[in-house]
C-alpha cells in the first residue's frame, strides 16, 4: 500500500485537492473542481460534500492517512473543529478543517505568521505566539466588513461616486467605469443594480473597473485603494496587537494578487503599523499549505 496523505482548498469558487505520496515526497494527483454547492450553514452536508470529492482522488492501492482541508467560510476555531469530526465521521480516518487563510504560510514554507487572504471577501489569520491559539480578524461577510475586499472596494467607490454627484461635481473616470462595468446608464440606474441584481454577493465581480479607474488618473478611485490597503494593513495589526505570530505576513487571494497598487498601498500602511514587518505575495497555490499540514500530522 501507497501512504498518501491528501490536502485540500475549498475556495469560494473552486476547490483544488492535491494527493502526495508520502515514500516518494511527490504530489501524484492534483485536481480542481467547482465548488458548486458549498456552503457551512450545515456541517453535515459540508463534510459530505467534501468527502464525495476527496474518495474520488486516490488510486487504487493507496493508503489515505490524513486529510487537510482548508475550507473558505469556515471561520472559527470552534466552526472548524466541528466540521473537521463530521469530515472523519464522512470519510473514516483522519481530517482536519482550518480556515483557508490558514493555508498560506506553511503553502510559502514556512512555519509562523500570519495568512491574509484577499478575494471576495477579506481576512487575516495567525497564532497567538505564546499560547498557540487560533486568532483571526474580518471574515465577516461583504455586508458586516471584510475591508479591502474586492466586494468593499466596489461598495466604497459606489459610494464616493455617489457623494461626488451629492456635492454637485461632475461624473469623472470612476463613475465611467462603474456604469460601463455594470452596463447601465446612470447614477439611478447603478444603485439599483448595485442593490437588486444579484446584490453584495455580486460586487466583487466589478473590482477591476476601480482599479482600471485608477489607472486612469481617477483620484477617487485611487483614495478607494489606498483606504483599502490601509485597512488590510489593519487586519494584520489587530492581530498583532492581540499577541499573534508575526515572523512573516503571507498575502493571497485574487485581488490583491492581481492588483499590485492594492498590494502596494497594502505594504505602505503596513510598515507605519509595524515597522520591521514586511509582507509577500504567495506564489504556490494555496493547496500546498493543505498538503503539508497533511504531510506534518501524518508524521
Amino acid at each position: 500500500m501507497n501512504r498518501v496523505v491528501v490536502g485540500v482548498d475549498v475556495g469560494g469558487t473552486k476547490t483544488r485537492m492535491r494527493l502526495l505520496d508520502l515514500a516518494a515526497g511527490e504530489v501524484v494527483a492534483d485536481r480542481t473542481v467547482p465548488s458548486t454547492g458549498w456552503q457551512t450553514r450545515s456541517m453535515p452536508a459540508a463534510a459530505t460534500w467534501l468527502a464525495e470529492r476527496v474518495a474520488a482522488l486516490p488510486r487504487p492501492g493507496d493508503e489515505v492517512v490524513r486529510v487537510v482541508a482548508g475550507a473558505h467560510g469556515c471561520e472559527t476555531p470552534e466552526q472548524c473543529h466541528r466540521l473537521g469530526r463530521e469530515l472523519e465521521t464522512s470519510l473514516g480516518l483522519p481530517a482536519s478543517v482550518v480556515n483557508d487563510a490558514q493555508l498560506l504560510v506553511p503553502a510559502a514554507g514556512l512555519s509562523a505568521g500570519i495568512g491574509l487572504v484577499v478575494g471576495t471577501g477579506s481576512i487575516a489569520v495567525g497564532r497567538h505566539r505564546e499560547t498557540g491559539a487560533h486568532l483571526s480578524a474580518g471574515g465577516w461577510g461583504w455586508v458586516l466588513g471584510d475591508e479591502g475586499s474586492g466586494s468593499a472596494l466596489v461598495r466604497d467607490a459606489a459610494r464616493a461616486v455617489l457623494a461626488r454627484a451629492d456635492d454637485g461635481a461632475p461624473l469623472e473616470a470612476l463613475g465611467r467605469a462603474l456604469l460601463r462595468s455594470y452596463g447601465v446608464s446612470g447614477l439611478p440606474e447603478l444603485a439599483a443594480a448595485m442593490s437588486w441584481d444579484g446584490g453584495v454577493e455580486t460586487w466583487a465581480e466589478h473590482a477591476p473597473a476601480v482599479f482600471a479607474a485608477a489607472a486612469e488618473g481617477s483620484e477617487p478611485a485611487a483614495e478607494v485603494i489606498r483606504r483599502g490597503g490601509a485597512a488590510l494593513a489593519d487586519l494584520v495589526a489587530r492581530l498583532a496587537r492581540r499577541g499573534a505570530e508575526t515572523d512573516a505576513v503571507v498575502a493571497a487571494g485574487g485581488v490583491i494578487a492581481g492588483q499590485p497598487s492594492l498590494f502596494t498601498a497594502f505594504e505602505e500602511e503596513l510598515a507605519s503599523l509595524l515597522p520591521g514587518v514586511t509582507a509577500t505575495l504567495l506564489r504556490e497555490p494555496p493547496v500546498a499549505g493543505a498538503v503539508e499540514l497533511a504531510r506534518r500530522l501524518a508524521a
